[in-house]
């Protein structure tokens, strides 16, 4: 196994590239994935890389944190993915530098019914919001959203930090509160996931 956590991510997204590469389109968004097989069999698995959005997040001086597989994948789990979901405070003073690195990214939001939103600070105040720019789609979550009784705004604070080359620097959950949130999600992928990731302490 790869040792660096960040070394993971881009070995797996290139699994993940190589994997699509080889399919026809599906025609499914993240928001389309099945709960068992994951968006793994999603249109997101298409050119899924992660790191130009992680970037941009950090240019801008925001905390946000991975959650979901891309998280398992850097404590070590095996099973890839084609979203990159994170989790950030909600806080209104941050929405501007949040908004800043989405604008950079070339991301477009969509609201709970699908909604286009505009890249703006105001748009990230709700709970969630969906986004897709070039290399990555998923959800980016505050804890205003339903997390089945979990404090999670606790996980950012406690959430764990990788350094890659430039400075670059990820934030994402721990391994015990990534598998807590799992648990909370509670669908054949999560409880997999989480069984996986309990192996790996």
């Amino acid at each position: 196994m790869i040792d660096d956590p960040l070394e993971r991510l881009r070995a797996a997204a290139r699994r993940t590239r190589e994997l699509a590469a080889s399919r026809a389109g599906t025609g499914l968004a993240h928001q389309d994935a099945d709960d068992d097989v994951g968006t793994i069999g999603t249109d997101g698995a298409l050119g899924f890389d992660p790191f130009p959005l992680l970037e941009a997040l950090h240019r801008h001086g925001v905390r946000a944190v991975v959650i979901g597989q891309v998280a398992g994948i850097m404590h070590g789990s095996a099973e890839l993915t084609g979203d990159l979901d994170l989790l950030w405070d909600g806080r209104p003073a941050h929405a501007p530098a949040l908004a800043a690195a989405f604008a950079a990214a070339g991301a477009r939001l969509a609201g709970a019914s699908g909604e286009p939103v505009p890249v703006e600070p105001e748009s990230f105040l709700r709970p969630k919001v969906e986004f897709t720019a070039p290399g990555a789609g998923g959800d980016c979550c505050t804890p205003a959203l339903p997390w089945g009784g979990l404090r999670i705004g606790e996980f950012i604070g406690r959430a764990l930090t990788a350094t890659g080359p430039g400075g670059l620097e990820v934030h994402y959950a721990r391994r015990e509160d990534l598998i807590r949130m799992r648990r909370a999600l509670g669908r054949p992928k999560d409880l997999r996931r989480a069984a996986e990731l309990e192996s790996l302490g």
